[in-house]
Parts: structure tokens; C-alpha cells; sequence
């Protein structure tokens, strides 16, 4: 390592623990606590002993540390790197930042602590971060021997602008004082809503919450594109991860903030970690500007594949397919009946309605992720290999998008018009199925569909919540129902596409264990699922028609699952497979059905 190298580390360091100092002076209120400027006391230039003076004397004493590791850093620059400008222009603009900062720092004092010149410091110190960590990391990350990745670069600015953002609503109401920092004593929702009546108070906090939203969608996207894109850059998933760790930490100080009613210590971490949370963000920016890109670009990834651009049609029904609709239209199938059990009839028309289209974007959120994380198996399955991003009809970059645009309309259309408890269980199941199963267990587990089979139980509970705003104990069995039936309805189709996955290199039972134990393995669940079905007679008070529809489609869903155990036809495994299909909608609308017959259903 360089001797520019250390002082620009050490430059940047020193910069973000004086910001630090600042956020311990804000949240002890010692901000007056020196009296004078540049003096701490009247006639004095050191404090005389009082904590909150010795609090911002040592805010003081590290802005003139700042000052001199700048002048340094700014002087051997100039030396060492002059042609190399993304060093040498930080450098050089450091010092100047530093001073401007220091002679703001004085206005706020002579101003006592002015919302508006507070805000207009922490700008300031915004732009000297940014600027000494852009220094330092250009100074260790060379540039790239081929084009930088543009298009993740773009995202890391993005995302860093809109946390500044948000950092600078956040200061705004820090200092304007408790009045503006508890303006809703909830959290996550705002005086019980998600969207409240807005207005003085009111208004920033609001605009600070969704802030946090948009921040949070965008950490998390970097932090997905930083894993998946080729060539695949250590600093990038290195920093991205960070950064996603350090804003949830941030995130949930902040809920500390409001159930504490802004006690010190929150305030004083909230302060720190939104410091750290911004300059990894502009690390990330720096490094993503010198990181190679061997992506397709977007226009390529459309042309590649018949030389031509496609049709506004063509691309309509490329991201409509990425949505895999079939499998949506699975989903929704446990929707309804859930929520006409939780009602013991029909719910309003608008209730369904808003259900099931919330929970269809939802679903084709989750899949169009799940679409960009496979692209590279999909490509190699002959089974998903004609998908719009194998086939090059939608560039990655876009398919990923589509899927980030999807889930935060249905989370806040769920929220607006059915509630909020509905909205985050959606949420939960889009995170669960690509970080748990799409990331996580597909790839490196043989139980990667049992557990991952999770998200597509969530649906029932959805419905549920919908009509109650709760989650009950029927609930619950319908998503072990789901749950249950998911490993026996995809194992027999995994039986049928084995040689895919294996070309793949996905685990699935039928690959490492054969055939035999996959059988079995069917067999067992099958008889777990029939008994599962069973469970929710007494538990939702179920009536005849149920019982006698479980009993009869149970019994042949065992019987087939036999059928293919005892048997060695390929076929078979595809004829299982269907008549799960039939067997889950048929089921399901026997539910429906018991909640809609009075002379059915059980009282409770």
C-alpha cells in the first residue's frame, strides 16, 4: 500500500468518525455546548469542563484533524497523482469542503442550531464524505483494462441519491426538533395507516418513511445485481452486502427512535450508522465505475436473437411471460377459498378483486426475479430455455427491473386497499422465494422444494388476512395443505426433466438420490398431505362436503403415488403430476364450497 494510499484511507476514516462526533452531539443536544466560535467559551478556546462543551469541543478538535489529513491528502495528490483526475479532483476539493464546512458550523452556532443552516451543514458533510471516500477508493481500485458496468454503475448512483435524500429529510426533522421526530408515535405504519393525513408536521416524516422504502428496494437491488452479474466483482458483493446490512441496522434504530421517544442513545446511532450507511454507498459508486462488464447490453440482448428489434407486442408478451402466468394462476387458486372460509360466505366483490390483483403482482414479482437469477440454467434446461431472458427477448438488467417495479406496486396497492398485515405477507413470500429458495437452497439442497415450497403457501394466509386483518389457526392448516402438496407435485415433474437438471447442476431429489427414493419419498408425502387435509375438518369447523371431498380426492392421490411407486413407467410420474393440479383446485373449491352451505359447515 501507497503512502497516498494510507492518507486517503486515513482521510476518509477521519471524516466519517467526525460526522459520527456530530451525530453524538446532536443526540446529547450538546450543540450550544460550546457558546462561542471558533472559541468553545467566551474569552477561551477550550471547554471548561461541562460535558456537553467537552461533547463539541471534540466535534471541534476532529474537524481540525480533518482540516490537516485534507491538506495533506490534497498536496500529495497533486504530486503523485496529478494525471490520474478521479483521484486528484476529490483531492484537491476536500480541503475547500472542509472549510465551508467549518465556517457553516459557525453559522449554526451564531444562529442557534437554525433548522435550515443545521440542514445546509449536513449537506455540506454529505459532499465532503462522498468526496474523501471517492478519493480514497479510486486511489486502491485501479481502473478497469475493459468498459466499466455502466448499468450497475447507474444503479449505485441512483440508490446514493436517494439515500442522501433521505438522510437529509432525516436531518431536516432532527432539526426541527421532537415535535417533527415524533409526528407518528408508530411504527412501521404512521398513526395506524400507511398513508396518513398529511400536513405541517406530518408531512416530512412521511416523506422520510418513504424515503426509507425506496432506499431499502434499491440497497437490496444492488445487492441482487452485485451477486448475479458476470464477471462477478468480490469489492462489489463485498460492499453491497454492507451496505444492506448497515440500513437495516439503520432501519430499525430509527423504529428505535420513535419507541424510545428519541432517547439519546438511538439518536446518537441513528446519526452514526446513517453516516456509514452513506459512505458505503459511495463506495459502492466509485468501485461499480471501475469494475469490468461483460453483460449483454440491452439493445444486444434483444437483437442477438433474430437480428432484428421486436415489436412493442413482442416485448408486451415477453415480460408478460416472465410473470410465468400458469404459476400465478396456481397461486391464486388457494386465494379465494381462503378468504370465503374466513368470511363463512362471500366477501365484497372489491375485496376479491383487489386481493387477487395485488397477489398476482406479487407473484409475478417473485417470478421475474426468480427468471433473472436463472437466466444461466434456464438457458441450459430444455424445459426453460425458449423463457424471454435464455431466448434474449428482455436484457437481464430490464428482466430484474420489471420484477423490483412489480413488488412494490403490489405491497403498496395491497396496503392501500386491503391492509397493510396482507400487503407484508405478499412481501414476505416474494423475499422468502428468491433469497431462500432461488438463492439459497435451489442450487445447494436436495430439500431446496420442500422448504422453498413455502412461498407458494402464502397465498392462503393472504386471503385470509384480508378478510380478518388477521392470521388464524385455519389459515395456518390451509398453508400446511399447500405446503405438504408442494415437494410430491414438483418431484414428479422433476422425475420427468431429471436429465435438466442434472445438465444444470440442480440438486433435485430425482438427480441425487434416483428415481426409487423420489417414488418414495412421493409416496410418504402423499400420505402426510391426505392426512394434513384431515386436520382442517375440526380445526375449521368444516362440514360434510369437505370431509367427503378430502376423503375421496386424498384416497386417489394416495392411490396414484402408489401407482407410481410400484411402477417403473416414466409416464406415470407426469400423470401424477397433473392430477396434482386438479387435485389442489378441486380441493380448494370444496372448501369454498363448505364455507358457502349453510347445512355444511359446522358452527363454531
Amino acid at each position: 500500500m501507497t503512502r497516498f494510499q494510507k492518507l486517503a484511507i486515513a482521510t476518509a476514516a477521519a471524516t466519517v468518525a467526525l460526522f459520527a462526533v456530530g451525530g453524538l452531539v446532536r443526540g446529547t443536544g450538546s450543540g450550544l455546548g460550546c457558546t462561542t466560535w471558533p472559541g468553545c467559551e467566551p474569552g477561551h478556546l477550550f471547554p471548561a469542563g461541562q460535558i456537553h462543551s467537552l461533547i463539541e469541543f471534540s466535534h471541534r478538535a476532529f474537524a481540525l484533524l480533518v482540516m490537516l489529513l485534507t491538506l495533506a491528502s490534497a498536496g500529495s495528490a497533486v504530486r503523485e497523482h496529478r494525471r490520474d483526475l478521479d483521484i486528484l479532483i476529490p483531492a484537491v476539493a476536500s480541503f475547500p469542503l472542509v472549510l465551508m464546512q467549518a465556517v457553516v458550523g459557525g453559522i449554526v452556532v451564531q444562529t442557534d442550531l437554525n433548522p435550515w443552516w443545521v440542514t445546509a451543514h449536513f449537506v455540506i458533510a454529505l459532499a465532503l464524505i462522498a468526496d474523501v471516500v471517492m478519493m480514497a477508493t479510486n486511489s486502491l481500485v485501479p481502473s478497469p483494462p475493459e468498459r466499466a458496468h455502466r448499468g450497475f454503475a447507474r444503479l449505485a448512483l441512483g440508490t446514493a441519491v436517494v439515500a442522501g435524500a433521505l438522510l437529509l429529510v432525516g436531518t431536516y426533522i432532527r432539526a426541527k426538533g421532537p415535535a417533527y421526530g415524533l409526528a407518528f408515535t408508530d411504527w412501521p405504519l404512521l398513526d395506524g395507516k400507511l398513508v396518513p393525513t398529511l400536513g405541517g408536521v406530518t408531512t416530512p416524516m412521511f416523506l422520510h418513511r418513504v424515503l426509507a422504502a425506496a432506499t431499502f428496494l434499491l440497497v437490496l437491488w444492488t445487492l441482487i445485481r452485485a451477486r448475479t452479474m458476470m464477471p462477478r466483482s468480490r469489492n462489489l458483493v463485498m460492499l453491497s452486502t454492507i451496505a444492506f446490512g448497515l440500513l437495516v441496522a439503520q432501519i430499525v434504530i430509527g423504529a428505535a427512535n420513535v419507541w424510545t421517544r428519541l432517547r439519546p442513545w438511538s439518536v446518537v446511532l441513528h446519526v452514526a450508522f446513517a453516516v456509514l450507511v452513506w459512505a458505503c454507498v459511495v463506495a459502492l459508486v466509485a468501485v461499480a465505475r471501475r469494475s469490468p462488464s461483460r453483460e449483454t447490453s440491452a439493445t444486444d440482448a434483444v437483437v442477438r436473437s433474430n437480428g432484428k428489434k421486436p415489436t412493442f407486442r413482442e416485448t408486451t408478451a415477453a415480460y408478460f411471460q416472465l410473470t410465468k402466468p400458469r404459476i400465478i394462476v396456481l397461486l391464486l387458486i388457494t386465494t379465494v377459498p381462503a378468504m370465503m372460509l374466513a368470511q363463512r360466505g362471500v366477501p365484497s366483490l372489491w375485496l376479491i378483486v383487489a386481493t387477487l390483483f395485488g397477489g398476482t403482482i406479487a407473484a409475478g414479482s417473485a417470478n421475474a426475479i426468480n427468471c433473472y437469477l436463472d437466466r444461466d440454467i434456464d438457458e441450459v434446461m430444455r424445459r426453460t430455455r425458449k423463457r424471454p431472458l435464455p431466448a434474449h427477448r428482455i436484457s437481464p438488467e430490464h428482466g430484474l427491473r420489471f420484477g423490483f417495479v412489480l413488488g412494490t406496486i403490489s405491497f403498496f396497492f395491497l396496503s392501500i386497499a386491503v391492509n397493510v398485515l396482507a400487503a407484508s405477507l405478499a412481501l414476505s413470500a416474494i423475499a422468502f422465494y428468491v433469497f431462500v429458495y432461488t438463492m439459497w437452497l435451489k442450487r445447494t439442497s436436495t430439500q431446496n422444494i420442500v422448504i422453498g415450497g413455502a412461498a407458494g403457501a402464502v397465498p392462503a394466509l393472504v386471503g385470509w388476512a384480508a378478510v380478518t386483518g388477521t392470521v388464524g389457526l385455519p389459515a395456518w392448516v390451509l398453508f400446511a395443505i399447500v405446503f405438504v402438496w408442494t415437494p410430491p407435485h414438483f418431484w414428479a415433474l422433476a422425475m420427468r426433466y431429471s436429465g435438466d437438471y442434472a445438465a444444470a447442476g440442480i440438486p433435485m431429489l430425482p438427480v441425487v438420490r434416483g428415481a426409487d427414493e423420489t417414488r418414495r419419498q412421493i409416496l410418504l408425502y402423499s400420505l402426510v398431505l391426505f392426512a394434513t387435509t384431515l386436520v382442517l375438518y375440526p380445526v375449521g369447523h368444516m362440514g360434510p362436503v369437505y370431509l367427503g371431498v378430502a376423503v375421496i380426492l386424498g384416497g386417489a392421490f394416495v392411490y396414484r403415488a402408489l401407482k407410481l411407486w410400484r411402477g417403473s413407467n416414466p409416464a406415470e410420474s407426469m400423470r401424477l403430476f397433473k392430477f396434482s393440479i386438479v387435485y389442489l383446485a378441486l380441493l380448494f373449491a370444496a372448501v369454498a364450497a363448505d364455507a358457502l352451505l349453510p347445512f355444511s359447515s359446522r358452527a363454531t
